[in-house]
């Protein structure tokens, strides 16, 4: 594993570690999409499914294990505990497209046509658009909390750190390819791009993440 790597692992993780803290101390889900965490959850199951089947090392399987424990307590407690303070009519992105066109991309361009390669090719094309919804109710709003907008801020540069990880490996390992991961991680990192532009000319400056009028 080489650096990039271990830093968007860490950053990925810690993305995560700053949206539970959030929703606990907050006591609140308000501005956090519900959809969003729903379909992470998705990505996950469907993706860490062989977690059960073999064994590759202690690092991948605590990983794949807090990964698919954060997200189920994620939407447990925006389900359960946090529900009165959740938000449904701005959380209005129809997440039955994105499923289905992950299905749809899964069933046509897998790595190979069995049942775990097509899981874990869906996964990786919902992963890709996986934070619309999150992205899609801060438009309607117009603004974030500065917490939300680090751990969106986390999302999105932990997959750009996959992506400088991918062109490392590239040029320094022997026939290295993973066309699948490439063009969803491109795709994915693309959609952070003015949430990107904002955070870095307001939320670093002390300023509240807001949209331009």
């Amino acid at each position: 594993m080489n650096i990039f790597r271990l830093a968007g692992d860490l950053l990925h993780l810690g993305s995560i570690l700053i949206l539970i803290a959030r929703l606990q101390q907050t006591k609140s889900c308000a501005g956090i999409s519900l959809k969003t965490q729903v379909l992470y959850l998705v990505v996950f199951v469907t993706r860490y499914i062989d977690l059960v089947l073999g064994f590759v090392s202690v690092y991948n399987t605590l990983m794949k294990m807090f990964f698919l424990a954060s997200a189920g307590y994620i939407v447990y407690l925006m389900y359960g505990p946090l529900k009165a303070t959740y938000d449904r009519a701005l959380d209005s992105f129809r997440i039955e497209f994105v499923l289905g066109g992950a299905a749809v991309f899964a069933l046509a361009f897998p790595h190979k046509y069995t049942v775990l390669e097509i899981l874990w090719s869906f996964s990786i094309y919902l992963e890709a658009v996986a934070i619309m919804p999150q992205l899609f109710q801060m438009t309607r709003t117009g603004e974030a909390d500065n917490i939300t907008s680090h751990y969106v801020f986390a999302l999105g540069g932990y997959r750009a750190l996959y992506i400088i990880n991918w062109i490392y490996r590239y040029y320094t390992e022997d026939d290295y390819a993973d066309y699948i991961a490439w063009v969803a991680g491109v795709v994915q990192t693309a959609l952070f791009g003015d949430f990107f532009y904002i955070y870095f000319t307001r939320v670093l400056k002390g300023k509240t993440f807001k949209l331009p009028v």
